[in-house]
């Protein structure tokens, strides 16, 4: 099996094999004699079928499946985990190869059995979270300070990632607007109004960051787990660019991190005064983009933070 590829540049983490087949793909990875000899489906995740793959060789691997109109999606994730990997802060799966097989795409993977958390699990968690925020981020942009790349996707919805000098614009620009302009069909004019209002007045709640952070994106309790050591590995990404602060945001959205994980985080990256003001405002991104998947449910609360803000 290939190795785990730390020592590599993010440039060469990103350059993942392709494959036009599944067998193609094991045999790259594990010798040209290994077979797939038992495939056994795993639950958990929704956009995607998983399964743990048993190799002729002892080896187990991680396969998930897709359409093959939706091949793009692990392109973007395996760029996603590479970027996170390159910064050796934080455990994330080894990426292995991609591809199209006869009626699926599929991304081959490190399978990470998941283990009891550890008495520090949360501490660590934070800290990691932390040290990777901190991280250098300039190659993963061939222009300006926010952004990233390449486009990628935020669940099933697409994710703009053009480059910005300015994190306001970004969050305007490639966050807010793109998910308003899709959601007009849920908005009356009063709301409509108000949106134009937001988008014209972000600097009076954000601010600029005194250093661009790479961010997991999509960081809530189902992108994380424990590794066989029950130590945190942070799983698909949707990544980018940005204020440190929007991760942070999303920890809360669905129930939130315990206690333990914030002291921790905070303990190496200092608070900035207000954050709990900006909170809802971060949030209202992930918030419109499940009123555009999931439907109108999601409506009052999209409604309740636009009109908080205007």
């Amino acid at each position: 099996m290939i190795g785990d590829g730390m020592e590599l540049t993010y440039d060469e983490m990103k350059q993942i094999p392709v494959f036009s087949s599944l067998k193609e793909a094991v045999s790259f990875v594990c010798g040209t004699d290994t077979i797939i000899e038992k495939k056994q489906p795993v639950h958990g995740g929704d956009a995607n079928d998983a399964y743990k793959l048993f190799l002729s060789n002892g080896s187990i691997l991680f396969l998930k499946a897709n359409t093959l109109a939706n091949a793009d999606f692990f392109r973007a994730e395996a760029e996603g985990i590479a970027a996170i990997r390159s910064t050796g802060k934080v455990r994330v799966p080894i990426i292995y190869a991609r591809g199209k097989d006869s009626g699926f795409s599929f991304l081959l993977m490190e399978y990470i059995d998941s283990g009891k958390l550890q008495p520090d699990f949360w501490e660590k968690l934070g800290v990691n979270l932390a040290s990777m925020h901190s991280a250098a981020t300039a190659q993963y942009l061939s222009t300006g300070k926010y952004g990233f790349y390449s486009n990628n996707y935020i669940g099933a919805g697409n994710q703009k990632n053009t480059p910005k000098n300015n994190w306001i614009e970004f969050f305007s620009e490639c966050r807010l607007r793109p998910q308003f302009e899709q959601a007009e069909e849920y908005f009356d004019s009063a709301i409509i109004k108000a949106v134009d209002k937001l988008l014209n007045n972000l600097d009076r709640f954000l601010f600029e960051p005194k250093r661009p952070s790479l961010l997991h994106g999509d960081l809530w309790s189902g992108n994380f787990m424990s590794d066989e050591m029950g130590m945190p590995v942070l799983i698909d990404p949707a990544v980018y660019v940005g204020c440190n602060e929007a991760d942070i945001a999303m920890t809360e959205l669905f129930g939130g991190f315990a206690r333990r994980f914030y002291d921790a985080y905070f303990d190496v990256m200092n608070m900035v005064p207000g954050y709990e003001e900006r909170r809802d405002l971060y949030n209202l991104y992930h918030l419109t983009n499940h009123l555009n998947l999931f439907g109108s449910s999601y409506l009052p609360e999209v409604m309740r933070i636009i009109r908080w803000y205007t």
